[in-house]
């Protein structure tokens, strides 16, 4: 493309909070792309500077002017019309991105666990100062799903979302699946190849997971949603059997967030139910196919009916392309004298507890081969009020009686229902264990 004369167009002043993997990137798009970025927003945008704790430290992957470097943030955020905010977590995130707003910048941010934490806090002050706040990042790197969210389906009644919003985790259980390496040994392959961090605590026990689930939740069905409010499980528990159990079913296993709208008898929505947990889900599923380090959101709603959107959830390349999208929609709102929209929080509706979210349950027992186990087993569930969907046994070799295992997988019940279940089902004696139960979703 042509350069474009710099007279020509007016400029916006970028400050870019980090410098890391994503940072780089979006430094190096903001310099390499800048007549390309200039022709589509309008207006030249000009990196100010670049906030990082070392500014001394060489960094020649960054093709920049070393003096841009500033250990200063404050000072930086308080010279821009856009910020840029990519250093992660709370503080001193937070603060730099209040004192931004507060002197009329725009702020564009990756930063999911500040967002599910304390979302609120930001969206008023971007609503009091007049400016934007965009984040399309912070959930599934560079696939368009806040936007759709806030503006595409605005206009419909979101149901459900169902994500897979963790590319380290789902590496790791579809390299179980395909493989048939165990937990540990697949974490250690995924910290090789830079899919998972030396401590990947937030990735596998489902906190980073969490904290986008929140913000589908709030975006989906207009209600203010917290990491806190999220139930979370991990998958540091899945085992080779739970992996082989799903593919005797023709399922996999899957880290999913499960974003829910709750209705009473006539229809009327009472609240939502959003978690985090690895959940069996039937290979013919959309989301079954998603493999690797890829991410993927399956949206429910009324009209648009069922919407996939499927692409790298991580890494500086695509982060920083849907970073530098929000960059431009801000910048042109700016030169228009616009705004994008805004907290839609109207229904606030209840966060219900996870007991009575409904699902399904697959559950492996080992039990004694003799007349009237499965009226007992069958019994427990009865008495419970879940309903069984399928059930089938095996025998299994034992020297001195006869033993089978037994896999139920069930109609969809409350949770504390089928919780409820399972302690019973332990404390039968024709039940010798509880060998595994996991939720089933997708159908």
């Amino acid at each position: 493309m042509a350069s474009i004369p710099a007279e020509s167009v007016p400029t916006l002043k970028v400050a870019l909070l980090g410098c890391g993997v994503v940072g780089s990137s979006v430094a190096t798009m903001l310099v390499e792309n800048a007549d390309d970025l200039a022709a589509r927003v309008g207006a030249r945008l000009e990196l100010i500077g670049i906030a990082v704790r070392r500014p001394e430290r060489a960094r020649p992957d960054v093709p920049v002017d070393p003096a841009l470097f500033t250990a200063d943030a404050d000072t930086l955020v308080r010279a821009a019309d856009i910020v840029i905010e990519v250093i992660g977590g709370i503080d001193p995130a937070r603060g730099l991105i209040l004192t931004a707003m507060e002197h009329g910048a725009s702020v564009v941010t990756a930063n999911k666990a500040l967002l599910a934490e304390d979302g609120p806090t930001l969206y008023s002050a971007a609503g009091e100062h007049g400016v934007d706040l965009y984040y399309e990042a912070a959930v599934a790197g560079a696939i368009p799903i806040v936007r759709p969210m806030r503006e595409s389906l605005v206009g419909d009644d979101v149901q459900r979302v169902l994500g897979i919003v963790n590319g380290t985790t789902n590496f790791v259980l579809d390299k179980m699946d395909s493989t048939g390496a165990g937990f540990a040994e697949t974490v250690e392959q995924a910290q090789a190849l830079g899919y998972a961090e030396a401590d990947p605590t937030a990735d596998v026990e489902g906190f980073d997971a969490a904290a986008k689930a929140a913000i589908l939740a709030s975006l989906a069905f207009h209600t203010r949603v917290s990491s806190d409010d999220v139930h979370r499980e991990g998958i540091t528990e899945v085992t080779a059997a739970d992996i082989q159990a799903a593919r005797d079913m023709d399922a996999v296993v899957k880290l999913l967030a499960i974003c829910e709208l709750v209705r009473d008898d006539e229809g009327a929505p009472t609240g939502v139910s959003v978690r985090v947990h690895p959940a069996m889900i039937a290979r013919t599923h959309p989301l079954a196919s998603v493999r690797d380090a890829y991410n993927a959101v399956f949206v429910e709603a009324s009209a648009a009916g069922e919407l996939m959107f499927y692409g790298k959830g991580a890494g500086g390349d695509p982060t920083s392309s849907a970073i530098l999208g929000d960059v431009v929609a801000v910048a042109r709102h700016r030169l228009a004298g616009g705004h994008g929209p805004k907290e839609s929080a109207y229904a606030d509706l209840p966060v219900v507890d996870m007991g009575l979210a409904t699902t399904r349950y697959h559950i492996s027992l080992a039990v004694a081969d003799r007349p009237g186990v499965l009226a007992q087993v069958a019994s427990a569930f009865a008495d419970h009020g879940v309903s069984i969907e399928t059930v089938r046994q095996r025998m299994l070799t034992d020297d001195d009686e006869s033993r089978a295992s037994l896999v139920i997988v069930t109609h969809r019940a409350t949770d504390s229902a089928l919780a409820a279940t399972v302690d019973a089902l332990t404390g039968l004696d024709t039940v010798d264990a509880v060998v595994s139960w996991m939720r089933v979703e997708g159908a």
